[in-house]
Protein backbone atom coordinates (compact mmCIF):
# COMPACT_ATOMS: atom_id res chain seq x y z
CA UNK A 1 0.00 0.00 0.00
CA UNK A 2 2.86 2.38 0.84
CA UNK A 3 4.47 1.82 -2.57
CA UNK A 4 1.14 2.60 -4.25
CA UNK A 5 0.99 5.95 -2.49
CA UNK A 6 4.68 6.63 -3.15
CA UNK A 7 4.31 5.83 -6.86
CA UNK A 8 1.34 8.21 -7.11
CA UNK A 9 3.29 10.86 -5.18
CA UNK A 10 6.21 10.44 -7.59
CA UNK A 11 3.81 10.97 -10.47
CA UNK A 12 2.44 14.10 -8.83
CA UNK A 13 5.90 15.56 -8.21
CA UNK A 14 7.05 14.73 -11.76
CA UNK A 15 3.81 16.07 -13.17
CA UNK A 16 4.09 19.32 -11.21
CA UNK A 17 7.69 19.80 -12.35
CA UNK A 18 6.72 18.92 -15.91
CA UNK A 19 3.89 21.43 -15.89
CA UNK A 20 6.01 24.01 -14.10
CA UNK A 21 9.33 23.82 -15.95
CA UNK A 22 8.83 21.27 -18.73
CA UNK A 23 10.82 18.40 -17.20
CA UNK A 24 9.75 15.25 -15.46
CA UNK A 25 10.16 11.97 -17.28
CA UNK A 26 13.77 10.97 -17.50
CA UNK A 27 15.08 13.68 -15.22
CA UNK A 28 12.77 13.06 -12.25
CA UNK A 29 11.18 9.64 -12.58
CA UNK A 30 14.17 7.51 -13.60
CA UNK A 31 16.44 8.72 -10.76
CA UNK A 32 13.53 8.40 -8.29
CA UNK A 33 12.91 4.79 -9.35
CA UNK A 34 16.60 4.07 -8.78
CA UNK A 35 17.22 6.03 -5.56
CA UNK A 36 13.89 5.58 -3.75
CA UNK A 37 12.54 2.29 -5.10
CA UNK A 38 15.79 0.42 -5.70
CA UNK A 39 15.08 -0.36 -9.34
CA UNK A 40 18.05 -1.21 -11.53
CA UNK A 41 18.75 1.27 -14.36
CA UNK A 42 17.16 -0.88 -17.07
CA UNK A 43 13.98 -1.44 -15.04
CA UNK A 44 13.75 2.29 -14.26
CA UNK A 45 14.11 3.22 -17.93
CA UNK A 46 11.73 0.53 -19.16
CA UNK A 47 9.09 1.42 -16.59
CA UNK A 48 9.37 5.13 -17.40
CA UNK A 49 8.95 4.41 -21.10
CA UNK A 50 5.90 2.27 -20.33
CA UNK A 51 4.17 5.10 -18.47
CA UNK A 52 4.79 7.43 -21.42
CA UNK A 53 3.71 4.87 -24.01
CA UNK A 54 0.92 6.69 -25.79
CA UNK A 55 2.54 7.49 -28.23
CA UNK A 56 6.07 8.40 -27.18
CA UNK A 57 7.84 5.15 -26.38
CA UNK A 58 5.61 2.25 -27.34
CA UNK A 59 8.22 0.34 -29.34
CA UNK A 60 11.02 0.97 -26.85
CA UNK A 61 8.76 0.09 -23.90
CA UNK A 62 7.67 -3.10 -25.67
CA UNK A 63 11.33 -4.11 -26.13
CA UNK A 64 12.04 -3.53 -22.41
CA UNK A 65 8.81 -5.41 -21.52
CA UNK A 66 9.88 -8.46 -23.57
CA UNK A 67 13.04 -8.60 -21.45
CA UNK A 68 11.11 -8.35 -18.18
CA UNK A 69 12.28 -4.79 -17.54
CA UNK A 70 8.92 -3.04 -17.01
CA UNK A 71 6.88 -2.76 -13.82
CA UNK A 72 3.42 -2.11 -15.29
CA UNK A 73 1.84 -1.37 -11.89
CA UNK A 74 4.43 1.29 -11.07
CA UNK A 75 4.08 2.78 -14.57
CA UNK A 76 0.28 3.02 -14.30
CA UNK A 77 0.33 4.56 -10.80
CA UNK A 78 3.02 7.14 -11.63
CA UNK A 79 1.12 7.99 -14.81
CA UNK A 80 -2.02 8.64 -12.74
CA UNK A 81 -0.18 11.04 -10.46
CA UNK A 82 1.65 12.63 -13.40
CA UNK A 83 -1.61 13.62 -15.12
CA UNK A 84 -2.85 15.57 -12.11
CA UNK A 85 0.58 16.87 -11.15
CA UNK A 86 1.15 18.23 -14.67
CA UNK A 87 -2.06 20.21 -14.42
CA UNK A 88 -1.09 21.70 -11.04
CA UNK A 89 2.45 22.50 -12.21
CA UNK A 90 1.21 24.21 -15.37
CA UNK A 91 -1.20 26.37 -13.37
CA UNK A 92 1.60 27.40 -11.01
CA UNK A 93 4.07 28.08 -13.87
CA UNK A 94 1.63 30.43 -15.52
CA UNK A 95 1.51 32.52 -12.35
CA UNK A 96 5.30 33.07 -12.35
CA UNK A 97 7.43 35.52 -14.31
CA UNK A 98 9.71 34.16 -17.00
CA UNK A 99 12.74 35.17 -14.94
CA UNK A 100 11.60 33.20 -11.86
CA UNK A 101 10.62 30.18 -13.94
CA UNK A 102 14.04 30.15 -15.66
CA UNK A 103 15.79 30.22 -12.29
CA UNK A 104 13.65 27.39 -10.90
CA UNK A 105 14.45 25.32 -13.99
CA UNK A 106 18.19 25.96 -13.66
CA UNK A 107 18.25 25.08 -9.96
CA UNK A 108 16.31 21.87 -10.60
CA UNK A 109 18.77 20.77 -13.29
CA UNK A 110 21.75 21.67 -11.11
CA UNK A 111 20.47 19.68 -8.12
CA UNK A 112 19.68 16.64 -10.23
CA UNK A 113 23.00 16.79 -12.06
CA UNK A 114 24.98 17.04 -8.83
CA UNK A 115 23.01 14.15 -7.33
CA UNK A 116 23.89 11.92 -10.27
CA UNK A 117 27.57 12.96 -10.40
CA UNK A 118 28.19 12.67 -6.65
CA UNK A 119 26.16 9.50 -6.03
CA UNK A 120 28.15 6.49 -4.93
CA UNK A 121 27.31 3.45 -7.04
Amino acid sequence: MLNILLFILLGLVAGILSGLIGIGGGIIIIPAFIFFFGMPQHMAQGTTLALFVPPIGILAAWEYYKHGQVDLTAAALVCLGFVFGGYVGAQFANSLSSKVLTRIFGVALLIMGLQMVLRKS
